[in-house]
């Protein structure tokens, strides 16, 4: 296939398994200027699909940059209404979301970290009922990338420019398995064998995981009803989509006060258009008692401190170590891809679909039931070669379910 061929397939592959638009669905779309020609793509195979309107909502990295630099204090205490009250339409209407993500991972290096805790503060406020609506699958959303010039500089220094966003896109479309026109048939596979793996999880009931590897000791209490799940969703109407693409997750919700050890990362977290790398965190009763970091510590610590559950986890992520991003041996300095090279774990809100009857509570019940919530959800990856996890059943015996950074069953 050549290069046309494989953008028609991803386009493709996003409407129909991603999101999935069904025939009068609205679709919203927030990306970058350096996405037009996908995101028109996008939408031409939206409406063929039988979407209703499609809208798009664009950001520039020049003018981000300048709000950051230029605007007043006052202004990242507040938040837009208008485009709160877009995302709520949407939500009212069962209508689909989709970013396409293209980001320079260094875009806010540099920016008074009080700025972007601020305005990271004012939209959660502002958004909590699209927050909400998110983490309890109330409506189709997902989130896929393309390279902007600057991502793919940052991920091949080495390569000359002109190679540069040649090498990224060939590698994106290997990791989403576009390139041989199967893709939709190959993505049913693959979600058919993760849950497989959410399976065999779900039947065991462990109590707890312990995770060993270097830098890291730690044990995670789940909760007693507990579900893995994998990157499968079904909004409230029931209809399946692909929440992140790629893929390689089987996940589920620790128990907020269940956790205890310390955790390395092994790949930078790449948080607000920042770097923060080299950090370990120490656990206690669930909560980060200390911070240590190379790299970013000042904004890790304003991150954990953005409200009460930011200082928690809300989600814990297996992912083998071979995974395709993973075998690339390519650090994309994007959550997206490199959460699904390495197991991980979430600073912040929980995703209430991973407790049994959870789905729809208040955030006072969550908390109840020992669900985390808050307006931030953080990954970071811990996983590596050497992590060994042993999953505890209720009556203390332990089994395997990591060893040597791959499954162990």
């Amino acid at each position: 296939m050549n290069f046309q061929q494989k953008l028609e397939e991803y386009a493709e592959l996003v409407v129909k398994v991603g999101l999935n638009i069904q025939k009068g669905q609205p679709l919203l779309i927030g990306t970058t200027t350096d996405t037009i020609e996908f995101t028109r793509l996008i939408v031409k195979k939206a409406y063929e699909a039988g979407a209703k309107r499609v809208d798009v909502n664009y950001t520039d990295e020049v003018n981000a940059r300048a709000f950051y630099d230029l605007a007043p204090d006052e202004a990242f205490h507040e938040y837009p209404k208008w485009l709160a009250m877009q995302r709520d339409e949407l939500i009212e209407n069962k209508g689909a979301l989709l970013w396409i993500d293209a980001d320079n991972p260094d875009l806010l290096e540099g920016v008074s970290i009080d700025r972007i805790s601020n305005f990271q503060k004012a939209s959660g406020k502002a958004l909590e009922n699209y927050r909400k609506a998110v983490m309890n699958d109330v409506i189709t959303w997902s989130i896929v990338a393309i390279p902007s010039e600057k991502w793919a500089a940052k991920v091949f220094p080495e390569l000359k420019v002109e190679s540069q966003m040649e090498a990224l896109w060939d590698l994106i479309f290997k990791v989403v398995r576009v390139g041989e026109g199967t893709a939709v048939q190959k993505w049913k596979e693959h979600i058919s064998n993760l849950e497989s793996r959410a399976a065999l999880l779900n039947a065991k009931r462990f109590k707890k995981l312990h995770y060993k590897a270097e830098g890291t000791d730690i044990q995670v209490e789940l909760p007693k009803d507990h579900i893995w799940l994998t990157g499968a969703s079904k909004n409230a109407q029931g209809v399946p989509y692909i929440a992140n693409m790629p893929t390689e997750e089987v996940y589920t919700a620790p128990l907020k006060t269940g956790v205890n050890g310390y955790v390395k990362n092994k790949k930078p977290l790449v948080y607000q258009g920042n770097i923060v790398d080299d950090f370990t965190l120490t656990f206690e009763n669930g909560a980060i008692t200390k911070i240590e970091a190379l790299i970013g510590k000042e904004l890790l610590q304003e991150l954990t401190q953005t409200d009460k559950g930011a200082k928690y986890l809300g989600e814990i992520a297996l992912v083998p170590h071979e995974s395709p991003i993973s075998a690339s041996n390519v650090l994309f300095f994007n959550t997206l891809f490199d959460e699904n090279a390495s197991n991980h774990f979430a600073i912040g809100e929980a995703y209430p679909t991973c407790v049994e009857g959870a789905r729809g509570l208040s955030h006072k019940a969550l908390e109840q039931i020992g669900i985390n919530t808050s307006i931030v959800h953080e990954d970071f990856m811990i996983g590596s070669a050497d992590m060994d996890i042993m999953g505890e059943l209720e009556d203390g015996t332990m089994e395997p379910i990591f060893h040597k950074g791959t499954w162990a069953f």
